[in-house]
C-alpha cells in the first residue's frame, strides 16, 4: 500500500485531527510497513500522537476497524488508542506515540524479559464476546492436521504476530502494536508463536521451547496440541516458501519443520529461571473474504 504524508490528507480531514488533538505543528512519516496509507507521528499541542489511517474503499479497512474496537480490552503493555475517526474517505487511529525500537530477540538480550512481561500481561486477558474478531480455529484450519483443529479453540484474546518489528522496547518495558488481526483462540497459541520468532533470532528450538514454557498456558497445552501446533507451523510456512522464494521466507519454513519436530512427541517441560542464551498470501481484493494468515502474512 503506498503511503502519503500528513499534509497529502485533505483539509477537512486534517481540520478533524486537529479538533482532537490541538493544533498539529509538526508530522514525521514513520518508515517501514506496509498496512497503512499513513503513519505519522504528529506532534500537537496536546502532545506527540501516533496516527495510522487506511482509505475507507481499501479491503483492509475492516481490519482497522477490528483494531479500533479490540483496543479498549488491550493490557497495559499495548499502546493506548485515543480516537477513531471516519471522515472524508479515511479511517483514521490516533494512538499514544510510542518512543521506543523495535525487540532484540537474540540469544541473551536484556529485552526477553520484557518481552516476557508482556505476553504475560496478554495472557490474561479474555476476547471479548461483543465484537467480531477471527477465531484461530479458523485460521488454522487449513494447515492442523486431521482431527486436531478443536486444540486451537479457546477464548483468549491473541496476537499471533510477534515478528520483532510488532514489540517496540521502551525504557524498560516491551510495547506489543499491531492489532489488525486479533484473534479468539487457545492462550497456548500466542507461546508458541513466539517461540518460531526466537529461532529466527538465533535460539535452538529446545531453548525457544523451554521459553514458550515459562507460560502456564502453554505448561497445561495437551501435548497433543503442541504437536499440532508444530505440524500446521510447519505446513503453513512451506506454503507461504512454495509461493515466495525469498531466502528469509524459506529459512523460516526450515526452522518451522524444526519445531514441529521437536514438538511432535513432546513433554511440556518446566519452565527455566534462564533460556541458554538466554503466515497463503491473499490479494487485496481477496483479504476479508478467506481466513488471515496465522503468522500475520
Amino acid at each position: 500500500m503506498s503511503r502519503i504524508h500528513f499534509e497529502q490528507l485533505p483539509a477537512d480531514v486534517r481540520q478533524a485531527v486537529a479538533d482532537k488533538t490541538g493544533a498539529v505543528h509538526q508530522a514525521v512519516t514513520a518508515p517501514g510497513g506496509m498496512n497503512s496509507g499513513i503513519a505519522s507521528v504528529i506532534d500537537t499541542d496536546s502532545g506527540p500522537v501516533f496516527l495510522k489511517g487506511i482509505p475507507t474503499d481499501h479491503p483492509q479497512v475492516r481490519a482497522q476497524h477490528r483494531e479500533a474496537a479490540v483496543a479498549p480490552h488491550l493490557p497495559a503493555s499495548c499502546p493506548r488508542l485515543y480516537w477513531h475517526l471516519e471522515l472524508n474517505g479515511w479511517s483514521l487511529l490516533g494512538y499514544e506515540a510510542v518512543d521506543g525500537r523495535h525487540a532484540d530477540y537474540a540469544p541473551g538480550s536484556p529485552d526477553l524479559p520484557l518481552v516476557e512481561a508482556a505476553l504475560t500481561d496478554l495472557q490474561g486477558i479474555t476476547a471479548p464476546p461483543d465484537i467480531e474478531i477471527k477465531q484461530a480455529v479458523d485460521r488454522w484450519a487449513e494447515y492442523a492436521p486431521h482431527g486436531t483443529l478443536h486444540h486451537f479453540d479457546g477464548d483468549a484474546l491473541l496476537h499471533t504476530d510477534f515478528a520483532p518489528d510488532n514489540v517496540l522496547i521502551t525504557g524498560e518495558r516491551a510495547r506489543l502494536i499491531d492489532w489488525a488481526w486479533p484473534t479468539r483462540g487457545a492462550a497456548w497459541i500466542d507461546p508458541g508463536a513466539l517461540a518460531l520468532r526466537l529461532m529466527e533470532a538465533g535460539h535452538p528450538a529446545e531453548d525457544a521451547i523451554d521459553f514458550a514454557a515459562r507460560f502456564p498456558s502453554w505448561r497445561q497445552a495437551p501435548p497433543e496440541a503442541l504437536a499440532a501446533f508444530g505440524a500446521a507451523t510447519a505446513v503453513l510456512w512451506r506454503e507461504i516458501a512454495e509461493q515466495d522464494d525469498a531466502e528469509w521466507k524459506r529459512t523460516m519454513a526450515e526452522r518451522a519443520a524444526v519445531l514441529a519436530e521437536h514438538l511432535r512427541d513432546v513433554t511440556v517441560p518446566r519452565p527455566l529461571e534462564s533460556v541458554r542464551g538466554t503466515g497463503r498470501r491473499r490479494s487485496a481484493a481477496s483479504e476479508e473474504t478467506r481466513p488471515r494468515r496465522p503468522c500475520g502474512t
